[in-house]
């Protein structure tokens, strides 16, 4: 049987982006042109081009048109951690180290090995997390602005699977949720796998364009807003506390649920009080310690009203039981020695410092982000294709992410998030020059 019609095309297409026969950046045909040129309709054009998208070939730019992409780099690059040849220069993901920390877990586990507590701590652990962890963690988030029971606390395997808990237990599928038009990739696939309603709010200087929100939640049943107020991931912006007073009037009033990520929160010196400060009742508060100690330490914690703790803690149980009690044993000690408060001065300094080195290294190009923040977004013009400059910089053994994984709406901006926490300061600032020098070549040439 012969294959249909539009698929012998999406195979012709296919093979000409493959080849190099189209090459990246190619703007292609309108869906009527298409239609007009292969002697189809319209619809069908359509379906050959969502076809060709979901390959990861093109690219459907809102009010602009649909691209070729630039198949050198991988689907899913920016969302994905994939392996980065150990002479690349990773400006894709955070990282953020300093020295000493290996010794401070050595020092650590030597502790443990020599306490009378490491039998207990290889048994089942509450699916919650013991109750003296989580008297740590209370203790640590009271520093935070934050005064939850013992009872709201869950220690979870990091921000991450904090965020996954909270959907597994208060969401279904089909249920709207109010996002950023730029927010953490992580969301978006907890988003796609548990087949969430995303409805992206436009971005101000501020946070979220409140007005936007509000027309939103009028419109349409949102059961829960997904805000990162504190060191916004990938802009970096701080909201203002009246900003955060009226996003929780909002909230309220058309009953969702606000939760908030904190997770690159403490960067933020002297930031307004979280979300679950001021509305603990309708307020999942998640962040975790991966930024601030290392990002092989997965030790996280949920702050949750009381009638969502039960729902929590099975979603807990029903994705890894609980918490490994060791790495949650080393991290509660060093809530409780000061050695956490001790890693975040340090590296809000150290953030501070590769801010000012790419202030510098990319003077003049049109950066967005936090004085001490680890990540810096470059948007880029229009005419730009974010695609080819991130091949072209991978040829340079430079890994950079688009807008694409971050981008909730249809029309993807053409940018770049660059990631300064992974890199020596002297290689990140040789690194950024290249990076200049590429954009420049490039984007604004």
């Amino acid at each position: 049987m012969a294959a249909p019609r539009y698929k012998t095309l999406v195979d012709a297409l296919a093979s000409d982006i493959r080849a190099g026969r189209l090459a990246a950046g190619t703007r292609l045909p309108t869906h009527r042109g298409l239609a007009a040129r292969e002697g189809i309709a319209v619809v069908t054009a359509t379906r050959v081009y969502a076809e060709l998208e979901a390959m990861g070939l093109v690219s459907r730019e809102q009010g602009r048109g649909t691209f070729v992409r630039d198949i050198a780099v991988p689907a899913g690059h920016g969302i994905d951690l994939q392996v980065v040849a150990t002479d690349a220069v990773d400006l894709n993901f955070n990282y953020p180290s300093l020295p000493g920390q290996a010794d401070l877990l050595r020092q650590a586990l030597r502790g443990l090995a020599g306490s009378g507590d490491l039998d207990s701590l290889l048994s089942y652990q509450p699916h919650r997390g013991r109750p003296q962890d989580r008297a740590s963690i209370a203790r640590h988030l009271r520093r935070r602005g934050l005064s939850p029971d013992l009872d709201q606390i869950l220690v979870v395997n990091g921000a991450q699977h904090g965020l996954a808990v909270t959907v597994m237990a208060t969401l279904g599928a089909g249920d709207v949720v109010a996002v950023d038009a730029l927010t953490y990739p992580g969301f978006k696939v907890l988003a796609e796998a548990f087949r969430l309603d995303l409805e992206p709010i436009p971005v101000t200087p501020d946070g979220p364009d409140l007005d936007a929100l509000a027309q939103v939640c009028a419109r349409r049943p949102v059961r829960a807003i997904y805000t990162m107020p504190t060191l916004h991931n990938p802009l970096g912006r701080v909201m203002p506390a009246d900003e955060r007073t009226r996003l929780i009037e909002i909230a309220r009033q058309h009953g969702s649920l606000l939760i908030e990520d904190a997770s690159y929160a403490y960067l933020a010196e002297d930031p307004p009080p979280p979300l679950a400060a001021t509305a603990p009742d309708i307020t999942v508060h998640v962040t975790g310690l991966s930024k601030n100690l290392a990002t092989g330490l997965r030790v996280g914690f949920v702050v949750a009203p009381a009638h969502l703790v039960p729902a929590l803690e099975r979603a807990v149980r029903a994705t890894i039981w609980n918490t490994p009690a060791l790495t949650t044993a080393i991290a509660c000690g060093w809530l409780d020695d000061g050695t956490v408060d001790h890693l975040e001065a340090r590296k809000r300094d150290d953030a501070k410092a590769r801010q000012a080195i790419a202030r510098q290294e990319l003077a003049g190009l049109p950066l967005v982000g936090h004085p001490s923040s680890y990540f810096v977004w470059l948007p880029l013009p229009d005419d730009a294709r974010a695609d080819r400059l991130t091949a072209t910089l991978a040829r340079r053994h430079i890994s950079v992410s688009t807008a694409e994984p971050f981008t909730t709406t249809t029309h993807t901006p053409q940018a770049l998030r660059l990631a300064l926490g992974s890199t020596d300061l002297d290689r990140l600032r040789t690194t950024l020059r290249t990076v200049r020098r590429v954009a420049v070549e490039d984007a604004y040439s």
